[in-house]
């Protein structure tokens, strides 16, 4: 139910422009702004601000009614008012604002077509590089008006600067973006109106232009780097890495689908090993490591080896890992530190199954997220690691999609993971006794069919669930229809 106060917000909102409002009103009246899509009313908001810093994300996450996407209309006035009084700023140095931070950090990405009316990371992050470019325009306009205005003028004294606002933003860029993107960081760095990267990701651009960006960036701010779908090997992972050890407070770094493939030892190969190992080694509040989809194939402890401490959060899906792999990370450091383990991908079926038993009898005491799908596990894989699951106490998160699992194993998974107590959500596989006989092809039918089996197993579960006194306990054969858990929530 909603708030008197957020009631009366919305009202005040819906009728612009605003009457004069002391300064605890204005988060709840932003608030409202938000929710109800009032651009106008956003940027007379952004323009008066009393405090030094706006945070859209906390002020969205105080409104349980707000909307999980802000419309892109409104985000895209958030920045045109910051853009606006920092112009006011520079054309007139007595004007004076309390705004010093624009948070936009942690804001969900509306993927286009699902969410039409929001906003991108892509898209926002080229329109905070355009305002960025567009206030640095102004200011050297602003400089060379008024150096033509002293010009002859001895000892005349340049017009103070406005001291400016640092945005904090998630940025994400591709080779459509990166041009902008780096002349906005480039040039703004010590401009009015300055970017604060704090996790970027990278998709399908070279070893080059990523090193360019990451040098552009503050260091003091940079908690994660997600590359991917660059194809880089480990040739172009030489030339980035260096660049990070720039970064103290970089935690995460994601680097799948890399072109990393060390399975058959060369020379090369072995000096591009020492390298990567020793340039993770100079990540020293390194945390997180995704190595997915590289070729990884017993050479997991050469990797890790310089690590300067355990890993929290550890993704190695489709790595073609050995045993050898496995019971390295049993025996290491690590084992007793991670919270989150992602091995799907890997066949489970044979001789992977024991060193994996055994590395989740290690992990047990801190693992919160475990990933495990498309392992070709069947219900005697499943039956030998129930015992070990069972004492893993902390699990938040269990994966299993893509297996081929009977409803009867899952019933006694469900029926023995109960006893969890902080276990919230459980992604099972289709089971593999109920699906329709397969056709030669596609057909609406059999998908129909599929369908109505989906639901009639989900509510047997949720009926298990409830039985057991567990309805906070998700299960769900849709690998897609749940947010992940990020390692910076753990």
């Amino acid at each position: 139910m909603e708030s008197l106060l957020f009631l009366s917000a919305r009202r005040v909102a819906s009728r612009p422009p605003l009457p004069p409002l002391p300064p605890d009103l204005y988060p709840v009246l932003f608030g409202a702004a938000l929710a109800t899509g009032r651009p106008l009313v956003l940027r007379e908001l952004v323009s008066a601000w009393p405090f030094p810093v706006l945070h859209l994300q906390r002020l969205l996450g105080r409104q349980e009614l707000l909307r999980d996407h802000p419309c892109k209309l409104c985000l895209q006035a958030v920045i045109l008012a910051v853009v606006a009084q920092l112009r006011r700023q520079l054309e007139e140095p007595g004007r004076r604002s309390s705004l010093r931070v624009l948070d936009m950090t942690g804001l969900p990405d509306s993927a286009p077509g699902r969410t039409p009316t929001g906003m991108s990371v892509w898209s926002g992050t080229v329109a905070l590089a355009k305002a960025c470019l567009e206030v640095s325009k102004h200011q050297r306009e602003f400089q060379r008006r008024g150096s033509k205005r002293h010009k002859g003028r001895s000892g005349a004294a340049a017009a103070p600067q406005p001291p400016g606002v640092d945005v904090h933003a998630d940025l994400f860029v591709n080779g459509t973006s990166y041009g902008i993107l780096r002349d906005a960081l480039q040039s703004g760095a010590a401009g009015p109106l300055r970017l604060k990267c704090r996790e970027l990701q990278v998709e399908e651009l070279s070893a080059a232009g990523i090193a360019a960006l990451l040098e552009s960036l503050d260091p003091a701010f940079l908690r994660r780097v997600d590359l991917r779908f660059n194809n880089l090997g480990l040739t172009g992972l030489s030339v980035i890495l260096p660049h990070l050890s720039r970064f103290p407070q970089l935690r995460s770094l994601k680097l799948q689908y890399s072109n990393v493939d060390v399975r058959r030892p060369t020379p090369e190969s072995a000096i591009g090993i020492r390298c990567l190992a020793g340039q993770l080694g100079m990540l020293p509040s390194l945390r997180e490591l995704n190595l997915g989809s590289s070729r990884l194939s017993g050479n997991l402890r050469q990797i890790l080896c310089d690590l300067r401490a355990p890993l929290e959060s550890l993704e190695l899906s489709f790595c073609s890992l050995l045993p050898a792999d496995l019971a390295f990370l049993s025996q290491s450091s690590h084992a007793a530190s991670l919270k989150r383990l992602d091995l799907s991908g890997h066949d489970f079926s044979q001789g992977l199954l024991e060193p994996l038993r055994l590395l989740l009898e290690e992990t047990s005491a801190s693992l919160l997220h475990l990933d495990l799908m498309e392992c070709r596990m069947a219900d005697a894989q499943l039956a030998a690691l129930l015992p070990t699951l069972r004492r893993c106490r902390r699990l938040r998160f269990l994966g299993l999609y893509g297996n081929s699992l009977s409803t009867a194993a899952l019933k006694d998974l469900l029926r023995q993971t109960v006893e969890l107590p902080d276990l919230r959500l459980v992604v099972y596989p289709f089971p593999a006794d109920r699906a329709p006989p397969e056709t030669s092809a596609w057909n609406s039918e059999e998908s129909s069919d599929r369908e109505d089996v989906s639901v009639e197993v989900d509510a047997e579960f949720a009926g298990m669930l409830a039985d057991s006194g567990r309805t906070d306990v998700v299960w769900t054969s849709n690998p897609y229809g749940h947010k992940d858990l990020d390692f910076f929530s753990l």
